[in-house]
């Protein structure tokens, strides 16, 4: 990351946690490695920081797992006004439904749309009518 970022300076400022089975020794400071009981320390860390946040950045599998585990409180999409054509799902094609409740809405002037969600559990189907 370019220490002159903004983004990688204010990454460098905050404490990290990182879910891995093969990383032991983290190079970046204040990382501490989560291995193990990946779900027993996320609700430890909730449990310490219940006002601050935890973010995950990068990784589909992780956010996968974590929707699976029922270990995420909020969700914020970027869509890019942008058809690829191919690539990864996103959310899983199995596993429980999750209720999302549209939070925020935004969207910039080249059409990025930053939508932000809340978890609401089980999800309350509604029929459509025309």
């Amino acid at each position: 990351m370019d220490p002159g970022n903004p983004v990688g300076e204010a990454l460098n400022t905050r404490p990290k946690y990182v879910a891995s089975t093969t990383l032991t020794d983290p190079q970046w400071a204040d990382t501490t490695v989560l291995s193990g009981d990946i779900a027993g320390a996320i609700g430890e860390l909730r449990a310490i920081k219940p006002a601050g946040e935890l973010q995950v950045w990068g990784s589909g599998t992780l956010i996968r797992w974590l929707l699976n585990h029922r270990l995420v409180d909020q969700v914020v999409l970027l869509t890019y006004p942008v058809v690829v054509g191919q690539g990864t799902r996103l959310f899983p094609a199995t596993g429980p439904d999750i209720g999302l409740e549209l939070v925020d809405l935004q969207s910039t002037p080249k059409g990025l749309t930053i939508q932000t969600y809340r978890t609401t559990g089980r999800p309350q189907y509604e029929t459509a009518t025309t």
